[in-house]
């Protein structure tokens, strides 16, 4: 009979050699993926002009594709918003829930494996590697807490803990498995040179925005000036990309860096009121929050046109948009870089 497995695939090289190890013991596995909307692969590097260089590839396809394996992408937005707002075990350096978070992937991966006849759940965990979520007394708590117990398997890190029950039951050899522990990626980068893998995600503190302090800050300054911590998927999307200016607790301003934030804001213009220079080149700006008055439509506007080429005009033109209803012409000065307070940037 053979044994089939579900491997957790977040598009890194520890899924990658985690699935890899369990594959060649002939077990029969799958990957799956949950999409929290909160994820770097796939957004910003695709928009902004920095990145451009960087391979345009949502990374836990390609892992899939490099093991031959069938990966299942899941849908878990609206699920996860508990985890991020009220995180039983609280958050780390930033606003990420890491412990609260894999304990919720790997219960839903239980979930999925009772659902679909799998034996055991694989994860790329090893001991030490994240401050929050995988230090060695953090392991028991995630597999009792989601249920899983010892039907989790961390092929990287087996050997530095108990065996679990495809160990015990020979379904797996123990000795074929690794003991690796801190942060060091070398034991990983030789075993991938040993597959054969060249091409693989570089680390880069990790695939969620949560764990990235600007990130967080926008984040944080949403909800205090929401009054509450609830979100949705558009919320997290547009935190994600521009230049973010509160000038005030009921409005706040996004406004675009480059010409790609500028097409991808564009995609909300009617969902918000909006400002765009017309006199010279310049940013598309969002506006979130309550309807601005004519004071705060005139400040909305000075404030980007500071970010155009006629940041030094005595006069731009622009075009305020209430959320793609009517339009009309707004002229103004510019801010200049002193008169724009540093705590009206968010980030």
């Amino acid at each position: 009979m053979t044994r089939k497995a579900v491997a957790l695939i977040s598009g890194g090289l520890d899924s990658l050699l985690a699935a890899r190890l369990i594959q060649q013991q002939g077990i029969q596995v799958e990957g799956i993926n949950f999409y929290t909307g909160f994820c770097v692969e796939g957004h910003t590097h695709a928009i902004r002009s920095r990145d451009r260089k960087r391979a345009k590839r949502n990374n836990a396809l390609w892992v899939a594709e490099q093991l031959g394996i069938k990966l299942h992408i899941i849908d878990i937005v609206e699920e996860y918003k508990d985890v991020v707002i009220n995180p039983k075990h609280g958050y780390g350096a930033n606003l990420n829930p890491c412990l609260d978070c894999k304990i919720f992937m790997v219960r839903k991966a239980h979930e999925w494996i009772r659902d679909n006849g799998f034996d055991f759940i694989i994860t790329g965990e090893v001991i030490g590697q994240r401050p929050k979520s995988q230090r060695k007394r953090c392991m028991p708590v995630i597999a009792s807490e989601s249920g899983a117990d010892d039907l989790l398997l961390r092929p990287l890190c087996a050997k530095n803990l108990p065996a679990t029950l495809p160990e015990r039951e020979g379904w797996i050899e123990r000795e074929l498995l690794r003991d690796f522990s801190g942060r060091s990626r070398k034991p990983q980068m030789a075993l991938a040179t040993e597959f054969g893998f060249d091409d693989y995600a570089q680390p880069a503190g990790g695939c969620c925005f949560l764990t990235d302090h600007t990130y967080s800050v926008k984040l944080q300054d949403l909800w205090d000036n929401r009054g509450n911590r609830e979100y949705e998927l558009d919320d997290i999307m547009l935190l994600k990309v521009g230049r973010h200016i509160r000038p005030s607790k009921h409005f706040k301003l996004i406004i675009a860096r480059e010409e790609g934030e500028n097409n991808f804001l564009s995609g909300y213009k009617n969902q918000f009121q909006s400002i765009k220079t017309v006199s010279h080149p310049g940013p598309l700006a969002l506006i979130e929050g309550e309807p601005l008055d004519d004071s705060q439509v005139e400040l909305a506007c000075a404030i980007t046109a500071r970010f155009s080429k006629g940041r030094d005009a005595d006069s731009v033109e622009l075009r305020f948009s209430n959320g793609g209803q009517d339009s009309r012409s707004v002229h103004v000065k510019p801010l200049t870089a002193d008169q724009i307070k540093q705590d009206w940037i968010i980030a």
